[in-house]
């Protein structure tokens, strides 16, 4: 099962983030539960740079951008290949 965190602390772009990986997971009827990580300790820890970031399965795959659902479905559909 798939593992999809959100990191920021809840801006704008942050919540278009999380709706976003909602209706991938919706479409790819994934009954995956998003993480969303707001602790800047936290959120540190991925080595990011700027929020909102996209982790899936413990892996970055996109930080200062909002990627749309149908990225997001590429992503948990490929598994494996980073996306920045």
């Amino acid at each position: 099962m798939n593992r999809i965190q959100v990191l920021g602390t809840g801006c704008a772009r942050c919540r278009e983030l999380t709706a976003n990986a909602e209706q991938a997971l919706r479409d790819l009827g994934l009954p995956v539960v998003i993480e969303k990580v707001t602790g800047i300790k936290e959120i540190m820890a991925f080595e990011i740079l700027m929020t909102p970031g996209l982790v899936i399965d413990g892996k970055v795959r996109a930080a200062g951008r909002v990627p749309a659902a149908e990225e997001i479905k590429r992503m948990l559909m490929e598994g494996g290949r980073p996306h920045e």
